[in-house]
């Protein structure tokens, strides 16, 4: 069995700090800003996210620029991390804890930027759990990180996996569509944006409302 997890509404809710600094490095390097309410970002790529923000402000989305944009975003993120009101949601460092104390592969599969995704992690003391995953750097489609996910998987056990083993966990309605995108089995919780009930639409083989839960979400995931 492996578990790739998103991370931002199923891990850890970051009190909006990925927003914050993106919309402070646009300011810095670029001088622009918002409003950015029309730019959709829950369980989108950050790759697709910046390609939009750029588009907004009529940026040229070249190498040059995207370098610019990276340097101030990363080194802005962290400190967001500080001043924002983020935290980890409920029975998330249990989970983890058991699951690597049984020596359950644990990777991720998220829309954030590689870096980013650490730097978040970092700050709420969980990267030591994930040692592989696929990341929003270079795709728009989260269905492509899902298979670089994926593939990460196989490179790090060095050998075949089969994807009914896998197991997705994520908070939107496209963690479960790359999840089916890879043969995976999916576990949809409504601790980000999406309800309950939007979530149960899209057919997720389990659903939590959180995951408070600890036996529950183990005996889901080991049996």
């Amino acid at each position: 069995m492996i578990c790739l997890f998103d991370i931002d509404g199923t891990i850890l809710n970051s009190g909006g700090a990925g927003q914050h600094a993106m919309e402070q490095a646009l300011l810095e390097v670029f001088g622009v800003t918002g409003p950015y309410h029309d730019i959709k970002a829950a369980g989108r790529t950050d790759k697709a996210i910046t390609s939009d923000l750029f588009a907004h402000h009529k940026l040229d989305n070249g190498a040059e620029t995207h370098q610019k944009f990276m340097e101030a975003y990363l080194r802005i993120l962290p400190t967001s991390l500080e001043t924002q009101d983020g935290r980890v949601l409920p029975g998330i460092v249990e989970i983890l804890n058991e699951l690597s104390s049984r020596e359950i592969p644990l990777g991720l599969l998220t829309g954030n930027f590689e870096v980013a995704a650490y730097q978040k992690l970092n700050h709420f003391k969980l990267r030591h759990h994930f040692a592989f995953g696929g990341y929003g750097d270079h795709h728009h489609d989260r269905d492509d990180v899902a298979r670089v996910a994926y593939k990460a998987s196989v490179a790090h056990l060095k050998r075949e996996v089969a994807p009914e083993t896998v197991w997705v966990l994520g908070d939107t309605p496209d963690d479960v569509k790359c999840g089916r995108a890879i043969g995976a089995k999916v576990i949809a919780v409504a601790t980000g944006m999406f309800s309950a009930d939007v979530l149960e639409e899209c057919q997720p083989d389990h659903l939590f409302e959180d995951f408070g839960d600890l036996d529950k979400v183990l005996s889901t995931l080991l049996n």
